[in-house]
């Protein structure tokens, strides 16, 4: 099990996370730029090496109800891995060249597969489109057309 200040260390080189000391020696590190309203990404690491980090968006990681994973016996890389993860799953996404020059500034969602496989449904011109890359994979007439046709190829909304 790592100590307390090995997990400060491993914590501490997100330079994205902010420090927040709380009660009884414990500390809490946030992800102000988290597009979620979960800001706190290390929850009451204590002293004594327990501590969560906060995988809600993560399906491969064992939560509890808030979406916490428990980091007491994680080795060094497990934690380093499971930070980046929990980091990148809360973080505003770029969009590439390419998706940039289908969106532009028109109204448009993400939806992602099992395989994280991405769809963009654009809202363009009174239709409902569905891009899987540079190509049109759908085009519908209402929202919630293109919504069940998504769910039903088992895509979720990102």
């Amino acid at each position: 099990m790592l100590t307390f200040n090995e997990k400060l260390a491993i914590i501490g080189s997100f330079a994205e996370l902010e420090r927040k000391n709380v009660s009884l020696g414990r500390v809490n590190f946030q992800f102000p730029n988290s597009i979620s309203d979960k800001k706190n990404i290390v929850y009451h690491l204590h002293p004594n090496g327990n501590g969560f980090v906060y995988a809600g968006h993560l399906a491969h990681y064992e939560t509890d109800e808030k979406g916490m994973v428990n980091i007491r016996n994680f080795s060094a890389d497990q934690l380093f891995l499971l930070l980046k993860e929990a980091i990148q799953a809360l973080s505003p996404i770029e969009k590439p060249a390419a998706e940039a020059a289908i969106v532009g500034e028109l109204d448009e969602e993400r939806w992602v597969d099992e395989e994280n496989n991405l769809l963009i449904l654009v809202n363009e011109n009174d239709a409902w489109n569905i891009y899987f890359g540079l190509n049109l994979d759908a085009s519908f007439d209402t929202y919630e057309e293109a919504e069940e046709f998504l769910r039903e190829e088992g895509f979720n909304r990102k």
